[in-house]
């Protein structure tokens, strides 16, 4: 057995329970709004949103509102459709969580800037009538805990997967991966709350115009025990071997993977071979590694909405919150295109990184190219600092658009600058490390980063350097925003 070494921040609860008012002899659907906040940090705070129909039929729509006191702000949200008029958050259900059976439950999140807490709730239109207690901050690492509601096993599953065509529905880690490994393009594999234990592996390709959905709440939670086996020598699906794997997806190009939770594998969520991968509202928690990882050509990618937190319980060095392709060293296996790993083109936008991702919060490998990291959180406690992993976005990959991202670094962790490039020298020759671009970010180094963003080398990137604009904005910087001269 594997043994993990779990550092993580105790959940703080928003005791913050709505109910709709209804006829008490009245037959319909009841929900109840619970609000919990994940995670607390100097500046913020991210929450989850669990809505339950607690009545006696199902619920098609949800509408949340809230106020939030001046000077709290919302930075970004997933799994719901927002708007917003100045202090005031409107959240509709997306396409794929509406429907909410009796006895079920959906959900949705947001991290905010400020520590205002919600108030005047409403759902579906009915005034809520619940306090909001502040809790109490934690800035440093409790017992591990896992930050979702905390999911129920289904207790009568049905022997195999349910549904016909378009939709089947799962309930056991016996009819994942069954409804995995049988998947067929536009059909969605739809997760009922509760923990799935497992090696789930899909090798089936979706279209461009017919992707294939694994979508479930928070609440459905993927696990892997493993690794188990004999590895062969290069990572590819092979009997009696299990990788650890939290969601393994291999020449399975065109998936969207919507909503669920991945937590205490070796890995989180791989792709391999497997372009045009949608990412969304994804919560990925206590991983002995990486989070996500783009690797071998999985071009063309996004993860976005996600939450990526306690990375590198056992390999520090290994645990990053997103990867993208693979370094020089490992393209032997990794490099099934023109020697390299070109995974390029994938976006990461609108996450929350952190804390305790033990490596960079996102890492562009060498040879990948045309990136954009964009509207995300890094919270930079907990960062190790083995194998130089020191800042929140280190970028050997060239052309990323890194533009209006919040960084944050306190302690512990070691830190040396919020983003940095590197140059390392490939065959096939690429100019690694050049041409990127940082624009309207904002950094918080905390009193111990050097730079917000620094840039390795000049003479490496001739005719295709790195360009960091006046738009970017530090504080608690030991020497600035950047080692080369700002463009205006």
């Amino acid at each position: 057995m594997r043994h993990r070494v779990l550092i993580g921040l105790a959940a703080i609860f928003l005791a913050f329970s709505v109910t709709v008012a209804v006829p008490a002899l009245a037959a319909g659907p009841l929900l109840t709004v619970n609000i919990v906040q994940t995670s607390v940090w100097n500046t913020g705070y991210g929450a989850t949103v669990a809505i339950v129909n607690v009545g006696d039929a199902a619920s098609s729509t949800w509408t949340v509102e809230f106020d939030l006191p001046a000077g709290t702000t919302i930075t970004n949200s997933w799994s719901s459709v927002p708007t917003g008029s100045g202090q005031h958050h409107t959240f509709v259900n997306a396409a794929y969580n509406g429907d909410i059976v009796p006895g079920a439950q959906e959900s949705f999140g947001f991290n905010v800037s400020g520590l205002g807490l919600p108030y005047n709730c409403t759902v579906n239109g009915v005034p809520c009538s619940a306090g909001t207690p502040s809790p109490s901050q934690t800035t440093t690492p409790g017992p591990s805990s896992s930050p979702s509601p905390s999911p129920t096993p289904s207790s009568s599953p049905s022997p195999s997967p349910t549904g016909s065509g378009d939709v089947v529905d799962v309930a056991t880690g016996a009819q994942l991966s069954t409804a995995l490994a049988a998947a067929v393009p536009g059909q969605t594999i739809r997760l009922a709350s509760g923990e799935y234990r497992g090696s789930f592996l899909a090798r089936r390709s979706g279209t461009s115009a017919q992707p294939i959905t694994l979508t479930g709440p928070r609440t459905a939670v993927l696990v892997n025990d493993g690794p188990s086996g004999s590895a062969p020598s290069c990572p590819n699906p092979t009997v009696g071997w299990d990788p650890g794997y939290g969601l393994w997806l291999v020449d399975a190009p065109h998936w969207n993977l919507v909503g669920f939770t991945v937590r205490d594998s070796k890995k989180g969520v791989v792709l391999d071979n497997s372009p045009h991968v949608t990412i969304d509202g994804l919560h990925v928690h206590h991983i002995d590694e990486e989070g996500v990882h783009f690797r071998r050509s999985s071009a063309d990618g996004i993860i976005r909405n996600s939450v990526v937190e306690h990375t590198g319980l056992v390999q520090p060095r290994y645990g990053e919150g997103v990867y993208i392709g693979s370094a020089g060293s490992n393209w032997n296996c990794h490099g099934n295109s023109g020697g390299a790993d070109r995974s390029d083109r994938v976006q990461v936008i609108g996450n929350r990184i952190g804390p305790y991702v033990a490596a960079e919060h996102v890492d562009v490998k060498e040879g990948t190219l045309n990136g954009v990291i964009r509207d995300n959180t890094f919270d930079g406690r907990g960062i190790a600092g083995q194998n130089s992993a020191d800042s929140w976005v280190d970028v050997k990959g060239s052309g990323y658009v890194i533009e209006n991202n919040t960084g944050t670094f306190a302690p512990p962790g070691t830190f040396a600058n919020g983003y940095e490039t590197h140059n390392p020298t490939t065959t096939p020759t690429f100019q690694n490390g050049c041409g990127n671009v940082w624009r309207s970010n904002s950094s918080d180094l905390g009193g111990v980063g050097v730079y917000a963003v620094y840039i390795t080398s000049r003479s490496k990137c001739s005719g295709n350097l790195n360009v960091v604009y006046a738009s970017n904005t530090f504080r608690n910087a030991a020497s600035g925003l950047t080692n080369i001269p700002v463009t205006p």
